[in-house]
């Protein structure tokens, strides 16, 4: 029957990347990640898996963020007992992000259970943090050579992978399987990330299946005197600055451009505190790679002599600091994880500052449809957190161009730089109007065959 290509998330929506490539009797997934956002989206995590997950032979990781790989705990407890290749540093990150997303389930279940507000009794989570660990225990990171990184997977299939600048450590992979080679996108980064390097070219495949996040979007050009003014003005009110915020990569970027705006007077000195062990432990791991000199990493950052200090910069572990935070007292910046406020400390920071009209939240990515950063984005006037409606005062305000996706035209660009065009390219991890909108830019602007899949397709390569 040849290659046969299933995508089993992603399809119809941003969440949820799993695509799986079957050939010969060998089954290999790239990417294994969590479903979020909406609650029908989100059940999808508790479904059993749509093949047995010991008939798979390896796991192959594109980054480290939670939709990509979060849902690998649950992969193992369920039976997968295979390798999961990815780069060094995702093997870093995505041990962060594993433990940390283990322990918010348990979390989760904890709180629901003892707040009653749950439908299941008792409250469970999907993997708990001995899942995690196995998990983590399966990486097999790729060596790197002259060119991209490479590794034979069980079963025979050569995976490549190249650099995508979206995160540290993120790749674009290609697996070159029965004659055939495909490329998965994974999340594509931007040319002027402020931490790292671009994403490399597109090399010649058979098959594309891309990312289109930002699909039907250009983003503005980088410019942040608007975070500037809001910083300023809430200071000036005596109010808090709370930046909900992936806790890999976003953090880091927002405590830089922080950084460099306290340095050329553009905002008043104030205390910034970042409030996520998740976020701390990625920070860990990126300064290192600013030490190492990390080939990801722009170079200039070296010469810093900390990157990520805005003057007055406070890392917060315990979480009875982090309650003293609810009400500080003073005008100051809280950073805190999760990024679309699904979960984590930024929930109690939420709880008590969206009250008082003194304070701003400002959200600085890309926020799914169905969780509480989309509502916030959308006006939503009352937020529901742990169980509980809290009344929005505060002021909401979005800066969008601290988004790590590249844009529609970055998009075009990259699938343009291939050598030889693609059979086929299939546009996934996008809302519907996203995807069907790069769709059809990849017919008209580079007459290319282009679709977007549903969910549970499965076609030949």
């Amino acid at each position: 029957m040849g290659v046969v290509l299933s995508f089993l998330g992603a399809a119809g929506t941003v969440t949820g990347s799993r695509f799986l490539l079957e050939y010969d009797g060998s089954r290999y997934l790239v990417d294994c990640g969590l479903f979020q956002g909406e609650s029908s989206l989100r059940r999808r995590n508790w479904e059993p898996f749509p093949v047995a997950p010991d008939s798979i032979d390896a796991v192959v990781l594109t980054h480290a963020h939670l939709d990509h790989c979060g849902y690998l705990p649950a992969l193992v407890l369920n039976g997968f007992r295979g390798p999961v290749v990815c780069s060094a540093r995702t093997a870093d990150v995505a041990a962060v992000v594993l433990r940390d997303a283990a322990h918010l389930q348990e979390e989760d279940a904890r709180h629901a259970r003892e707040g009653g507000y749950s439908r299941h009794d008792p409250p469970l989570p999907l993997f708990d943090t001995s899942d995690a660990e196995r998990a983590i225990g399966r990486f097999s990171p790729a060596q790197p050579d002259a060119g991209p990184e490479r590794a034979e997977l069980p079963g025979g299939a050569v995976v490549e992978l190249h650099r995508a600048g979206h995160i540290l450590g993120s790749r674009f992979v290609v697996v070159e399987l029965g004659g055939r080679r495909v490329l998965f996108s994974g999340d594509l980064g931007r040319r002027h990330h402020p931490l790292l390097l671009p994403p490399g070219p597109a090399p010649a495949t058979d098959a594309v299946v891309v990312e289109s996040t930002y699909g039907n979007r250009r983003h503005e050009p980088v410019d942040h005197a608007r975070l500037a003014r809001l910083v300023t003005a809430t200071a000036g009110r005596g109010g808090v600055v709370l930046m909900p915020a992936f806790a890999v990569d976003r953090t880091a970027v927002l405590l830089h451009t922080l950084a460099a705006l306290r340095r050329d007077d553009l905002i008043p000195p104030l205390p910034v505190y970042v409030d996520s062990p998740m976020a701390l432990a990625a920070l860990d791991v990126y300064r290192q790679a600013i030490r190492d000199r990390n080939p990801e990493t722009r170079p200039e950052l070296a010469a810093e002599p900390d990157p990520f200090d805005p003057g007055d910069l406070r890392l917060v572990h315990r979480a009875e600091e982090s309650e003293r935070l609810n009400d500080p007292h003073r005008a100051c910046i809280i950073v805190s994880a999760s990024g679309m406020a699904t979960g984590g400390r930024v929930l109690h920071h939420l709880r008590h500052q969206l009250p008082n009209p003194r304070n701003c939240v400002v959200l600085t990515g890309y926020q799914v449809a169905g969780t509480r950063g989309r509502q916030l984005a959308d006006g939503a006037k009352l937020l529901k957190i742990h169980g509980r409606y809290v009344p929005v005062h505060a002021q909401v305000a979005s800066v969008p161009e601290f988004s790590a996706h590249a844009d529609a035209d970055e998009l075009l660009a990259w699938l343009g730089s291939a050598d030889a065009v693609p059979d086929t390219t299939y546009v996934v991890h996008g809302e519907p109007h996203a995807s069907a909108a790069l769709v059809d830019a990849i017919g008209s602007k580079l007459g290319r065959v282009a679709v977007a899949p549903r969910n549970q397709e499965r076609v030949r390569v």
